[in-house]
């Protein structure tokens, strides 16, 4: 005579056993595609500073002491004063997020791209927010204001002599997140007491780079 207790056991198990791979199933399914649109959301937010193109306009970076620089094109500005030193790059916001830009650290040589990202202990903050629009064209800029630090000499070297130059920028998306710091180069251009721009390397901070 069958056992129908055991029968009755095994097939609630079964089932119970189905019912598990099947939520399990489910779940997993559901967490893909939650990755996926979040992946979507932050590509949506993502910003990508690159430096602009010869032929945009040229833009007046004004200082908090009322200093105001002419940055052309695809290229940056350098002035010096008794007082302070003035540093701008024209620049492109070439992603689909807004960006907020967080600080920079300048450098009085030609600095090329690292398998590390730069400390960020040693960035300057901005006085004040620079936003730069999705495929909008912005710029940065930054200052020495004391001509005792070691930074004002080297920077003032480094324009006087016509040296190459290098800045490091952080910014990230209008949320705080998808950090990113971008490394830009200054060359001396030879028509003029000018400087062209150009993008070195990008790190990102808060996901896996890329490479």
């Amino acid at each position: 005579m069958a056992d129908w207790v055991t029968i009755s056991s095994l097939a609630t198990a079964g089932g119970t056993l189905v019912l598990a791979g099947a939520t399990f199933a489910s779940v997993r399914s559901a967490n893909r595609a939650a990755r996926v649109a979040e992946r979507s959301l932050l590509a949506g937010l993502q910003p990508l500073l690159t430096t602009s193109h010869l032929e945009d306009p040229a833009q007046k970076v004004q200082f908090v002491d009322g200093r105001t620089l002419v940055t052309p094109g695809g290229g940056g500005a350098a002035e010096i004063a008794d007082d302070a030193i003035y540093l701008s790059l024209s620049v492109r916001n070439a992603g689909s997020g807004i960006a907020v830009l967080h600080g920079w650290r300048y450098y009085p040589v030609r600095m090329r791209a690292l398998n590390e990202a730069p400390a960020l202990e040693a960035f300057h903050q901005f006085t004040r927010d620079i936003y730069i629009a999705p495929g909008d064209v912005g710029f940065w800029q930054g200052s020495f204001r004391d001509p005792a630090a070691p930074e004002f000499a080297a920077a003032r070297q480094a324009i006087e002599t016509r040296e190459p130059m290098s800045v490091d920028v952080l910014y990230g998306d209008f949320e705080g997140g998808q950090r990113v710091i971008t490394r830009f180069a200054f060359w001396p251009r030879e028509t003029d007491n000018g400087w062209l721009g150009g993008t070195v390397r990008h790190w990102n901070l808060d996901r896996g780079d890329p490479r």
